[in-house]
């Protein structure tokens, strides 16, 4: 008795406590990026070496990971259709990627936090199209999930649109810029293009989302997966930037912030986060990682009062409270339903017998012989 409470504690944690944990701390680690990115840009980084480098540097790291997977020998082989979901991943990133990171240079890191709150509405609606997620309005949880979308995004918006008066005033001043609210040029235009660029990275988020959850389906093994997910990015964006940035002293990279932005965004972005995301997308399924996303725009607040010295304003409250309110909507909705998806405790797949692919590729090859 006592070993089935102790599996069942475990399971739990698995399930429920460590991707929370895990996504709460990749919102943060994103937001920290994104102004790290901002900064190195502002020096004169251009966004196309940045994606080559960094997703470079992402697929070096994870390069073993196809010879020491230790589900190396239970997983189908790469097959073409395999390969071919990756490359459409991988086109589908690249484009994300390089559009976001344009959004940015034009507008601001908070800015992109706030329109990322399109992502939960977007990958609902696409994860009911896919069947990924049912619409049943007459039960709870799904009034929940479709309740808590709502509010959360509307709590985005109450922090981006109305900033009312000062709560917090720092009583000390500081001389260096506020890199979350900084843009490229001063001009509404800029403004406006940029929140253009970030809208079609958001709206190619949740197609990222659903694309990688087919994957997992197929061939569930994350670290793997992220790997040619990374190579094929570095390659496509190599490819777009040799065209796009003629001049080869951009590609040289001195020891500055340009470098720690690429060299934190390989190690903690392009490498860990999105085998996280990858990782969750298997165990928890599209939409319960697209809610994560309102956390942002909170998240790019509190930096800015903690680490840039900004004052805090009564509209950063209010729609903070509010998207908490809309997020554990969701979270309970999603605590109700059946569980959709497997889970594992690890980064890689779980046993094979509950993958009924692999059990299935298994006794086909038997049979075969």
């Amino acid at each position: 008795m006592a070993s089935n409470n102790g599996r069942s504690r475990e399971s739990s944690f698995y399930k429920e406590v460590l991707p929370f944990t895990a996504m709460v701390a990749m919102e943060c680690i994103n937001v920290g990026l994104n102004t790290l990115y901002k900064a190195a840009t502002n020096k004169g980084m251009s966004h196309h070496v940045f994606v080559v480098y960094s997703y470079g540097l992402a697929a070096l790291l994870l390069l073993p990971s196809p010879f020491f997977s230790t589900r190396s020998r239970l997983l189908p082989p790469l097959n073409c259709s395999i390969l071919a979901k990756i490359f459409l991943l991988g086109v589908i990133g690249c484009t994300s990627q390089i559009m976001g990171y344009t959004g940015i240079n034009y507008s601001s890191p908070t800015l992109a936090s706030a329109i990322s709150n399109l992502v939960p509405a977007f990958t609902f609606v696409l994860a009911v199209i896919f069947r990924m997620e049912k619409i049943q309005l007459k039960r709870s949880n799904t009034r929940a999930k479709v309740l808590g979308t709502v509010v959360s995004i509307a709590g985005a918006f109450v922090v981006t649109l109305y900033k009312g008066p000062k709560i917090l005033v720092p009583t000390t001043t500081t001389s260096t810029p506020n890199l979350l609210h900084q843009p490229l040029g001063s001009s509404q235009s800029n403004w406006m293009l940029g929140g253009l660029f970030l809208t079609t990275e958001y709206f190619l988020v949740p197609m990222w989302y659903i694309v990688q959850t087919w994957i997992m389906k197929e061939y569930p093994a994350e670290v793997t997966v992220v790997f040619f997910y990374n190579l094929c990015v570095s390659i496509l964006a190599g490819i777009v930037g040799f065209f796009s940035e003629p001049d080869s002293n951009k590609w040289i990279i001195k020891p500055d912030i340009a470098l720690a932005s690429i060299l934190c965004s390989g190690i903690l972005g392009s490498s860990l986060n999105n085998t996280i995301h990858t990782w969750a997308l298997r165990v928890k399924g599209p939409v319960y990682v697209a809610m994560f996303k309102p956390l942002s725009i909170a998240i790019a607040v509190a930096m800015g009062v903690v680490l840039l010295g900004d004052a805090l304003y009564l509209g950063s409250i209010l729609g903070a409270t509010v998207i908490a309110i809309g997020f554990y909507t969701v979270m309970w909705g999603k605590a109700k339903e059946m569980p959709e998806y497997d889970d594992s405790s690890d980064l890689e797949s779980s046993p094979a017998q509950k993958f009924p692919l692999l059990h299935n590729y298994k006794n086909d090859g038997i049979s075969n012989k």
